[in-house]
């Protein structure tokens, strides 16, 4: 793990085009239902960040063929699995690392029958429960074992029947898993209370060209009817709307001219409304968003003149993966909003950070915190500070750009897991951080 940190000149403004990478929550998705066919597929639009490349990893070493064909391009075939390399030390440790690997169980469980899977790691946000991943596969009539232990969950399924799977929560990698799981199950599969992110109809319409049947795809009632293989495909990933939502509240508060070009604007929901409920300016200029350089930006309202709350909810509401992005734009807005962070309970504690830069917020619990906005009448300081998980990491970047003095941020490896040569594609607009060894 790299132990790399962030030098940060703030107070310059940027200007210039951003070019979104692929999107990190579907290229992972995507990558692990390439273990459902023996065939070739095609992957274009592959960030090159920490995640994924664990994720090639953990397939490489599984036997899959992964060869990087042209820029951001992969071909990825599973045709010869080492299913024996799943009790290796080696897989355990590599998976331990990465969320992502979850996504695996559904895949192996649906073409041979059985998966084996370290408890993964990833973010430091709360509690990530995997009840609604396992219960859809006992549904399925997959056998659950955990070692607790070890932290090791088992599957084994080897005649899984297509049934309807009620979710008790809206679970993105979960839907994901269960999907997977049950294309080749015998008979139809109905996922109802299922996630309806962009990510996963991207999955389950890439499922279908490789000759699943889904429909329902874009709803959260989701019917699948078996089948009994899959072939190869060519799939583009989406931009990363995340990365979006961020250059959004980089470009407000370095007050900076910021061209975020080829969005996908109609697959963003509400992302942009939301940061317009701050006062931020932009403007769609056929698949780009171009956000002027604002010296001052106002907060919303609600109609009766009360604070604004935003809030956090599954697709199509707002992400909860911007509510850090939202939060550290609001400090130099004019005026008062509350964020409530009601999916993780532990995201909001990077607030701390930013009190110490000067920025007035109260913490109210766990999910909410109270911003007070500054209305530039007093810039954020540059501090010494650690990055707690992926968002935050950035949200933490984007106030240390638009801070007087120098910022330190350590533990960018968090931010290098979701974000592509953050750094060096900042400084070519005019940002000026410097990535040194501890």
């Amino acid at each position: 793990m790299t132990s790399d940190m962030f030098v940060v000149e703030g107070g310059h403004r940027l200007q210039g085009v951003l070019q979104p990478q692929g999107a990190k929550n579907e290229v992972l998705q995507i990558l692990c239902a390439c273990m459902l066919t023996s065939e070739s597929m095609v992957i274009d639009n592959v960030p090159d960040i920490q995640d994924v490349r664990k994720l090639l990893d953990l397939l490489k070493g599984l036997g899959v063929t992964v060869e990087k064909t042209g820029d951001a391009r992969y071909r990825i075939q599973a045709q010869e699995v080492d299913l024996d390399y799943l009790a290796s030390d080696a897989y355990q440790q590599k998976a331990r690392s990465l969320r992502g690997s979850v996504m695996l169980l559904g895949a192996m469980l649906a073409r041979y029958q059985k998966a084996f899977l370290p408890k993964p790691g990833g973010d430091k946000i709360g509690r990530r429960r995997l009840d609604a991943h396992f219960n859809g596969f006992k549904a399925l009539g997959a056998e659950f074992k955990y070692d607790d232990q070890n932290d090791v969950y088992f599957l084994e399924g080897s005649n899984l029947k297509g049934a309807f799977v009620m979710m008790d929560e809206i679970s993105v990698t979960g839907t994901a898993n269960i999907v997977m799981a049950s294309v080749f199950a015998t008979g139809k599969t109905t996922i109802y209370n299922a996630a309806c992110e962009p990510y996963l109809q991207q999955l389950c319409r890439m499922l279908n060209r490789m000759g699943a049947k889904i429909s329902g795809i874009g709803s959260n009632r989701l019917e699948i009817i078996g089948v009994d293989s899959l072939g190869g495909t060519t799939h583009r990933i989406l931009p990363d709307m995340i990365e979006i939502g961020s250059f959004i509240g980089l470009a407000a508060m370095t007050q900076s001219e910021i061209r975020i070009a080829d969005v996908q604007y109609d697959e963003l929901g509400v992302i942009p409304k939301t940061f317009g409920l701050l006062g931020i300016e932009m403007k769609r200029e056929n698949d780009d968003i171009v956000v002027p350089a604002q010296e001052h930006y106002a907060i919303n309202t609600f109609i009766d003149g009360s604070i604004l709350t935003v809030y956090d909810s599954p697709w199509p509401g707002f992400t909860p993966d911007l509510m850090s992005i939202l939060l550290v734009a609001a400090t130099q807005a004019k005026g008062s909003v509350l964020i409530h962070q009601k999916m993780f309970e532990s995201r909001l504690f990077f607030v701390d950070k930013l009190i110490d830069m000067g920025a007035q917020i109260i913490l109210c619990d766990p999910h909410r915190a109270t911003v007070i906005g500054l209305d530039r009448k007093f810039p954020l300081r540059g501090i010494e500070m650690t990055s707690p998980d992926i968002r935050a990491g950035v949200a933490l970047l984007i106030a240390a750009l638009s801070a007087e003095g120098t910022s330190v941020i350590k533990n960018i490896h968090q931010i290098d897991r979701g974000y592509q040569n953050i750094d060096v594609r900042l400084n070519a607009l005019g940002a000026r951080i410097e990535r040194v060894s501890a």
